[in-house]
């Protein structure tokens, strides 16, 4: 691996880590539906506001979400969108191991 390939999967990782929460994951796909505003996740989360600034910074640095201040409140929505097909994939990973556990447990019993 040289070094333009090391920084390439380096910056891939930062995003697959800001994602690797579920409460980063769960605001993300909620920004698939569009924008939203701190105080919606504050009380959707059950969390205080400060905890979901921080998730939302997370996901900031990893360029996932982009926010505008509008008055007092402000407001994320996904930089990229497309980062959520990829968990389109996850879930059919999920799906298959779900099946290959149901075959495993059929030969077993």
């Amino acid at each position: 691996m040289n070094i333009e390939e090391k920084l390439i999967c380096e910056a891939k990782v930062k995003v697959l880590k800001a994602l690797a929460h579920p409460t980063r994951l769960w605001i993300a796909e909620q920004l698939a539906d569009g924008e939203r505003c701190v105080c919606e996740f504050v009380d959707a989360v059950g969390v205080d506001f400060s905890t979901v600034s921080k998730h939302l910074s997370v996901l900031k640095e990893a360029g996932i979400v982009e926010d505008e201040k509008r008055g007092k409140q402000v407001y994320y929505r996904l930089k990229v969108p497309c980062v959520l097909k990829f968990m389109h994939c996850v879930e059919a990973v999920i799906e298959d191991q779900i099946k290959d556990r149901a075959r495993l447990k059929e030969h077993l019993f």
